[in-house]
């Protein structure tokens, strides 16, 4: 990859980070109105919504893919598919984990994919340099002087985003094996399509949902819709269209920073020196981790 190339990428994910973390304060004041479901199923619909007329024009975009086979094309479109259920799953999970444990033990437990995507490449023949790890294991650390606030007890709800941790490392590692070999707005809308139609079922199902609320929750929607889902996950499949899926999670899990940048500018949250500590830990790791690049495919066969 070039230089140039690293760094738009790397710029790119930045932004899908900045983005996500900012949607943890849309999202907080969206679920004052909505299910976490009838939230969901309203913002993915919408945001497969804004996508759909760049399929018009996504010959002219210069996407950097590689021209799969017959038999490639019929493998793509399943694991399209399953990036659809993949976020469903780790968006459902977190929802309803955060109901039985706080939101700073959550973001930490969520955060462990930081870990996990690297070593679960080692078992798919990704070789990761020692700038990686490292990068790693600082953010890792930051991680946890940024979430767990108090004393760190494993209950019910956390094993419940113990899980979503295991989805959204699988999602990051498919996102990194189809992301090089078709156009990242089909991927987008597919996996909008399918999680918000998932989340409409079970809102129907378990939520009352009424337009009111809908309504009265409209920016924190919007946001959600727009830029969280639209732009933000988009973002992350012309990233990844280049860039290492290991390296990509520690630049994604920067979203807790921005998370945090939120919640201070917005809803007047407190910042202690623990939290800039933690922030400050992310950040060395992301930038550690660029030190070097890394050594091996970066494709998950």
């Amino acid at each position: 990859m070039t230089s140039s190339g690293k760094i738009k990428s790397d710029m790119l994910l930045l932004l899908a980070a900045a983005i996500w973390g900012f949607a943890f304060v849309a999202q907080r004041v969206g679920m004052d109105f909505v299910g976490p479901f009838t939230f969901s199923a309203v913002r993915f619909g919408l945001g497969c919504l804004v996508l759909i007329p760049f399929l018009f024009f996504r010959k002219h975009l210069a996407f950097n893919r590689l021209s799969p086979t017959k038999f490639e094309k019929k493998k793509i479109i399943w694991l399209q598919i399953l990036l659809g259920l993949l976020v469903f799953g780790g968006v459902s999970f977190q929802q309803y984990g955060l109901v039985y444990t706080t939101a700073g033990d959550a973001g930490f437990i969520t955060g462990l994919y930081v870990v996990f995507v690297p070593v679960a490449g080692l078992f798919l023949g990704q070789r990761n340099h020692i700038a990686i790890w490292i990068g790693v294991v600082l953010a890792l650390t930051g991680l946890y002087f940024l979430s767990v606030r108090e004393g760190f007890v494993i209950n019910f709800g956390d094993y419940l985003v113990f899980v979503c941790a295991i989805i959204w490392t699988a999602h990051v590692l498919v996102v990194g094996h189809v992301a090089p070999r078709t156009d990242p707005i089909r991927t987008a809308i597919i996996q909008f399509a399918i999680c918000s139609l998932l989340s409409w079922i079970i809102a129907i199902v378990f939520e009352e949902i009424q337009l009111g609320p809908i309504l009265e929750a409209l920016w924190p929607i919007l946001y959600g819709g727009v830029l969280s889902v639209g732009i933000g996950y988009t973002l992350q499949v012309v990233a990844q269209q280049k860039a290492h899926p290991a390296y990509a999670s520690i630049i994604l899990s920067m979203e807790s920073v921005f998370a945090v940048l939120g919640g201070w500018l917005l809803l007047g949250e407190e910042v202690t020196w623990k939290i800039l500590l933690g922030c400050g830990l992310m950040l060395t790791g992301m930038i550690v981790a660029q030190a070097k690049g890394f050594t091996g495919s970066s494709s998950v066969e």
